[in-house]
């Protein structure tokens, strides 16, 4: 390949995105980071990289960025991704998940910016009648947040279509774990993501941890998803752009998971033993919309990429966001006895 082209990622500062950073910079990769700071953290960005604190929405801004840092790729993670959230103010994921991927996606045509990669989700399968679940698996969303990324993936598609823009979706399955060199990891308050959930009450952040339904179709009776750990996520992201630069006439639509589910009560087992400590668990009734077993097939990823997963294992997923957790723990206490009130771990307003 010759020279990389600077990178733009949209929610760099945040979970997903301030891995991928991370990934691109190990491999080389010139990146510029915009975020509104809504839900990111500005200590995610690495020093060094260039960070402007602002919205994707911002047209004029985007113009600037793609012209001041020569970009030449786009890696777009900002949105909303809270399902039960998008259930009673779905207005807000439409905006900030759809209309404002529709100004990125125009600006980037406008800029000439060739390659773009879309943090897309499992969640526009809905609930899939066969596990696991293929990219050719019908895409029926059953919520606002999976039908705001699929609206996404077509505004994309047909884009692709019309201009010289080619694009990769990636379909997350459950993302966890942490960087395994402490460098990031999942710090928005009030997640709901099991691991970290669990994580917290190992650390007694919490008293206890709900498992929503005991009466699935599984071997235990609780929900069995596919996790992923965010470093081989981020990892697929790169690869996945070296494809999209390699073949600029084709795009990819991929599911990112392991091929492997673990039921709630597994995943509270392997933090009980990694922490060698017993999480209190309290039952609690099922939620709506909440799939039996959602397991990806990753084939496609697998045949498309060189794609060879460094952490898929379940107590090495848990023992990385452990690892984190303990390190936001360290951050809390030190900006406590700080005059700045802790803001240097809270999003911005």
């Amino acid at each position: 390949m010759d020279a990389k082209p600077p990178v733009l990622v949209t929610g760099g500062a945040g979970y997903i995105g301030s891995h991928a950073v991370l990934a691109l910079l190990d491999a080389g990769w010139p990146v510029a980071v915009i975020d509104n700071l809504s839900t990111g953290f500005r200590f995610a960005v690495p020093p060094g990289v260039p960070f402007y604190h602002g919205d994707i929405e911002d047209a004029d801004l985007l113009a600037r960025i793609f012209a001041e840092q020569r970009i030449g790729a786009v890696m777009h993670f900002a949105g909303s991704i809270v399902v039960p959230e998008s259930v009673e103010n779905p207005l807000k994921y439409y905006h900030n998940n759809t209309a404002r991927s529709r100004v990125l996606i125009a600006a980037i045509v406008a800029a000439g910016v060739p390659h773009m990669i879309f943090s897309s989700t499992a969640a526009t399968y809905g609930i899939p009648d066969v596990s696991p679940v293929s990219e050719d698996t019908p895409q029926q969303p059953i919520n606002p947040y999976g039908w705001s990324k699929l609206m996404t993936e077509r505004m994309l598609a047909d884009t692709a279509a019309a201009h010289e823009l080619n694009f990769c979706a990636l379909r997350y399955f459950n993302v966890a774990g942490a960087d395994p060199e402490g460098r990031s990891g999942q710090s928005t308050a009030g997640a709901t993501h099991l691991i970290k959930v669990a994580c917290e009450a190992a650390l007694g952040e919490r008293d206890t941890v709900s498992v929503f339904g005991t009466d699935y179709a599984t071997p235990d009776g609780t929900g069995v998803r596919d996790y992923i750990h965010v470093s081989d996520l981020a990892d697929a992201h790169v690869l996945a752009l070296e494809a999209l630069i390699a073949e600029p006439e084709r795009s990819l639509t991929m599911n990112c998971g392991y091929g492997r589910g673990f039921s709630v009560l597994e995943v509270l087992d392997a933090v009980d033993r990694v922490t060698n400590r017993k999480i209190e668990r309290v039952l609690a009734p099922r939620r709506a919309g909440d799939p039996d077993s959602l397991v990806s097939d990753p084939a496609r990823l697998k045949a498309t990429l060189p794609w060879e997963p460094k952490h898929a294992d379940l107590d090495r997923i848990v023992f990385h966001a452990l690892q984190w957790e303990r390190v936001l723990a360290d951050l809390h206490r030190r900006d406590e006895s700080a005059e700045n009130g802790g803001r240097r771990i809270k999003p911005a307003a």
